[in-house]
């Protein structure tokens, strides 16, 4: 049956529904990039809450800017918002249930106006982010915010009808301040280093360059807080809405399939007041830094460590290369002696327990995460997440080698053909660029690495570009596998 306010009650027994009325729930929270990873957490932890009779002031209104984000509006409006959460244990078990927390959904270009209006509605309190890692306009060189971005020029010139994240949060944040209604918190949830600092920065420069007087305003009122979200979620396949539809009777346009961990460690900064998160099960602290550090340099970069190899071995199924030894063991010793020395101090949190747990969530192949996933947008995911690795361990002298290899086999799957002769689909914003520098190593080794927007000045450092070389001649001429196994001084081991 058709998933929507009407069925709630006549879904199958095993599947959660909501536990209280959502007619009576009101919107607190406006979130930017609704897709699987948002509905598998943040949603989720609010329809927790909800389901214990809290926070029922805190439904949240997606809101849409990109051409995409119709797909997601046209299924959620069939649904009423409600999608299918299909949480898969290791042990091939499955929790199942609706989540009823976003109750509505806004593609903003269909009316501007009302878009705004959302935002400037004073029950909203919150808007959240899940734009990606390359949703916040930072340039890769400056690390500024990139005021040469044609959307961005483009909103500037034209601020009443904003096309972008940053042009309609700030129409919104305009609109409160002629009002005088108080500002709301804004709450990134990227994998980004320092995801509230960056996104006050770059909001901050955006509402400047609109009106000086205005963004003083933004930097002095509006929140941003710091956070570290955690949860493997794969892109939603035609064969998971089969199975649903199958197994449970549910016909749900976009359910959500994901694995059983969960974590999010949160700032606790917020200028208008927020769910009581903890009662969910949110780590709600006075510094992200070490949790945010130690997810991205560790279960992020460890995904590239993965994947790149992996491809190019012919491994299409995260789960089973995480199940090659071989891979596991190149893992955990880029984690041990490379990340690991750049961590911070976090009290109670037994890392080798972290690091080896990592490698089980790979592997658990109900998830069903796929190799082509964690290979895409590359050129957004390396300099974010293992570049800052090289380069602390580079000021320290410490040893770079596995990081230099992940480099190295990323340049290798960039030139377009795995070890079979069969052609990669490179998705990534700068796929051309990417793959001009890769195919062009017989003719300059270090080609990949002049690409300084993406990897600054490890070109010029021998301490990096003597393991890359020597790495990308292995893959060219032994393959990932017997590569590896010289990298962490095994045999190699056959699919």
């Amino acid at each position: 049956m058709k998933l929507n306010n009407r069925t709630l009650t006549q879904l199958d027994p095993q599947v959660g529904t909501p536990q209280y009325d959502r007619n009576k729930a009101t919107a607190g929270i406006v979130h930017f990039g609704v897709g699987g990873f948002h509905r598998a957490h943040q949603a989720m932890y609010l329809n927790r809450l909800m389901n214990q009779g809290k926070a029922l002031d805190w439904g949240i209104i997606g809101m849409g800017v990109m051409e995409s984000d119709q797909r997601m509006r046209d299924v959620l409006s069939a649904s009423d918002g409600l999608y299918t959460l299909v949480v898969k244990n290791p042990d091939g078990s499955r929790e199942v249930e609706v989540i009823g927390s976003i109750l509505g959904f806004l593609y903003a270009p269909d009316d501007l106006d009302a878009a705004i209006e959302q935002l400037a509605d004073p029950a909203i309190r919150i808007v959240s982010l899940t734009v990606t890692e390359g949703g916040y306009n930072v340039h890769p060189v400056t690390g500024e915010f990139d005021l040469g971005n044609q959307a961005i020029a483009a909103d500037l010139a034209n601020p009443r009808a904003p096309r972008t994240t940053f042009g309609l949060i700030s129409a919104g944040l305009r609109l409160r301040r002629e009002r005088g209604i108080a500002p709301f918190t804004v709450m990134s949830c990227d994998n980004i280093q320092g995801n509230g600092e960056v996104a006050h920065q770059m909001f901050g420069a955006f509402a400047t360059a609109l009106d000086p007087e205005f963004g003083d305003w933004v930097q002095e009122n509006v929140s941003f807080p710091n956070s570290m979200v955690d949860r493997i979620t794969p892109v939603t396949t035609d064969a998971d809405r089969a199975d649903v539809a199958e197994r449970y009777g549910i016909e749900d346009g976009w359910p959500v399939v994901c694995e059983d961990f969960e974590q999010w460690v949160l700032e606790d900064k917020f200028v208008a007041g927020r769910p009581p998160y903890e009662e969910a099960g949110v780590q709600l602290v006075d510094d992200v830094v070490p949790y945010e550090l130690m997810k991205l340099r560790l279960l992020n970069a460890t995904h590239q460590g993965l994947c790149y190899f992996g491809h190019l071995a012919g491994y299409r199924a995260v789960h089973d290369v995480a199940r090659n030894a071989l891979f596991a063991d190149f893992l955990l010793s880029y984690m041990k002696n490379e990340a690991e020395p750049t961590l911070r101090e976090l009290p109670g949190v037994d890392l080798d327990a972290y690091q080896h747990k990592l490698i089980e969530r790979y592997s658990n192949e109900y998830v069903a995460d796929t190799v082509a996933r964690l290979c895409a947008d590359s050129s957004d995911r390396i300099p974010k997440w293992l570049m800052p690795v090289v380069r602390e361990n580079l000021a320290a002298d410490r040893d770079v080698t596995l990081s230099a290899a992940i480099v190295a086999s990323w340049a290798r799957y960039a030139e377009g053909t795995d070890e079979s002769g069969e052609a990669i689909a490179i998705v990534d914003r700068l796929a051309e660029e990417v793959h001009a520098a890769a195919s062009n190593h017989s003719d300059d080794p270090l080609a990949f690495l002049r690409q300084r927007d993406l990897f600054g000045d490890v070109v010029d450092d021998e301490r990096f570009t003597a393991p890359y070389l020597k790495t990308l001649e292995s893959l060219h001429e032994h393959g990932s596998l017997a590569t590896l196994a010289e990298l962490i001084g095994q045999k190699a081991t056959t699919r």
